[in-house]
């Protein structure tokens, strides 16, 4: 069965037994939250619809984005991603993972982010049996 792997240079610190999820994080200076909609798929993790609730430095929202319920909805080409390489940093705050309706922080599977371990890559991955 396919799921989602997170970790770094192939080595897998979690898996977790999901077909689609939201990425989702707080912009550090502007305090907006971005939201980001992938499947999980044996080429890599696809990029559906992503939301943005406002916008700020560094933070344009695409021209051809919709404001629907407070949040501008886009959706951008990409191929799928194998792996999705994420920044991690303490001052930063940490990334959501939203499964089903169930946002938690990746410091749930990884632990809190720390200077030394800047960065997490996640991808889609045969889990191990017993998940």
């Amino acid at each position: 069965m396919i799921g989602l792997c997170l970790g770094l240079a192939g080595v897998i610190w979690a898996q977790i037994d999901a077909a689609e999820f939201t990425l989702a994080w707080t912009h550090t200076i502007e305090k907006i939250r971005w939201e980001e909609d992938y499947r999980v798929t044996p080429a890599g993790l696809l990029l559906g619809d992503a939301r943005i609730r406002g916008n700020g430095a560094g933070m344009e929202v695409p021209a051809d984005a919709e404001l629907r319920d407070g949040s501008w909805h886009y959706r951008r080409q990409l191929p799928p991603l194998q792996p999705l390489r994420l920044g991690r940093a303490p001052e930063a705050g940490d990334y959501q993972l939203c499964i089903a309706g169930h946002c938690s922080s990746l410091g749930d599977w990884l632990g809190p982010p720390q200077a030394g371990q800047p960065a997490v890559e996640l991808w889609s991955c045969e889990l191990s049996s017993g998940r």
